[in-house]
């Protein structure tokens, strides 16, 4: 065998160890850091449910019968209840389609169904400067606390003012929220 020949062989002998070396350690760690990860999503959950119904002591999971990935039951939202153990709201997550993509939202709803406590955009694909102005305190802060019977688009007769530009990125936020908070209602009827 040539030199040169010699020398591919022990270089590319060399990566191959690398390689499975560096897989090695990835697959080591990736077990660890994945459950790390999966309990501070719940702890992220958990703080801004802890936002959107302050008064709130606790939140209750409430399953359904969909399991997903790891083997759980899909939660469906959440009760939330004070120190006494009564219910006074529910809490959820939506996704919803938007112009671009998904949005995620969470909601919060009092226990009588009568009043929004608020929404916040966890996630979203709009477009930057226009429909992505759905996070900004303008939009969102007009969600907060106000009659379920308003939450709809101002152009609907609702309480909601569309970004200028967006208005199906705001309608996408309003149905989320309408639609989960039936869902919801529906359910503890």
């Amino acid at each position: 065998m040539s030199e040169s020949k010699k020398e591919t062989m022990d270089i590319m002998i060399k990566m191959v160890i690398i390689s499975a070396v560096a897989a090695a350690l990835l697959a080591g760690t990736y077990i660890p850091t994945s459950e790390q990860v999966q309990e501070n999503i719940a702890n992220a959950k958990v703080a801004i449910l802890a936002d959107l119904i302050p008064d709130a002591a606790s939140f209750e999971n409430v399953e359904g019968s969909a399991v997903d990935e790891e083997g759980n039951n899909e939660i469906l939202y959440y009760r939330a209840t004070d120190d006494s153990g009564n219910v006074i709201g529910y809490a959820f997550f939506k996704e919803q389609p938007g112009s671009q993509g998904p949005i995620v939202v969470a909601g919060g709803v009092d226990a009588s169904f009568s009043t929004v406590k608020g929404m916040d955009v966890l996630s979203h694909e709009e477009t930057p400067g226009l429909g992505a102005k759905i996070i900004n305190p303008d939009f969102r802060d007009q969600f907060n606390n106000i009659p379920l019977s308003a939450l709809a688009l101002s152009s609907d007769d609702g309480a909601i003012d569309a970004i200028t530009g967006a208005t199906i990125s705001s309608r996408a936020v309003v149905d989320a929220m309408s639609g989960k908070i039936s869902e919801i209602e529906g359910a503890e009827a």
